[in-house]
């Protein structure tokens, strides 16, 4: 699975427990009554405490985080300890009983600039609290690039992607990292950053 980033959007999907696999049809509908986003935290070296701002909207089903410090890179002059950064962000969820939810999609948006040779990778695990299943997604890009935004969405099966346990309050944990190698390259410069992320609460049943 592919992915490329900046952060910025994405939806996580509540999904109605079933008792048997039978023949499906997708509706849209609105989320069951108490299930929301309880907190978010963030924690890493791309996102250290007075960089990283969030904003909940009313009905706690759909926030904003914006990063002021999430780039890396390398390049003559520019120290080792700046070619890779990781930001962390921790959802708490509360999930009603009879529900569960899972990843469905996460969209990222930022900048990068690469020398020739040189790649900006990015990576992202994705799980919950005291849960052992994951999801990983990693996306790699290789100069030259002047310099551009991007936009890139990671999509995930709903029914095979990780999700919580059914009824219960938990956290959501999206792990990302963004890294610039210049080995091929060493006299080449390269930047890329995370500037936003935006998520929503869709729910998803099927019948």
């Amino acid at each position: 699975m592919k992915l490329f980033a900046a952060i910025a959007g994405f939806a996580i999907a509540a999904l109605g427990v079933l008792a048997s696999p039978l023949e499906f049809e997708e509706r849209q509908v609105s989320g069951p009554d108490g299930f929301n986003i309880t907190s978010i935290g963030v924690n890493g070296s791309g996102c250290p405490a007075g960089t990283a701002y969030y904003i909940l909207d009313p009905t706690r089903t759909s926030f904003t985080v914006t990063f002021s410090n999430y780039i890396a890179s390398a390049g003559p002059g520019i120290l080792i300890t700046e070619n890779r950064k990781n930001c962390a962000i921790v959802l708490g969820v509360h999930v009603p009983g009879g529900f569960t939810f899972a990843v469905a999609t996460v969209d990222y948006r930022g900048f990068y600039q690469l020398d020739p040779k040189v790649k900006a990778i990015q990576r992202a695990i994705y799980y919950f609290q005291a849960q052992i299943k994951q999801a990983v997604a990693t996306s790699t890009r290789t100069g030259p690039v002047a310099g551009a935004d991007y936009v890139y969405r990671d999509e995930f099966d709903i029914w095979s992607s990780v999700r919580c346990p059914c009824g219960t309050s938990t956290a959501l944990i999206i792990n990302s990292s963004i890294r610039i190698d210049n080995s091929q390259n060493r006299q080449g410069s390269g930047v890329i950053t995370n500037d936003s992320v935006d998520g929503r609460l869709n729910t998803k049943f099927k019948y």
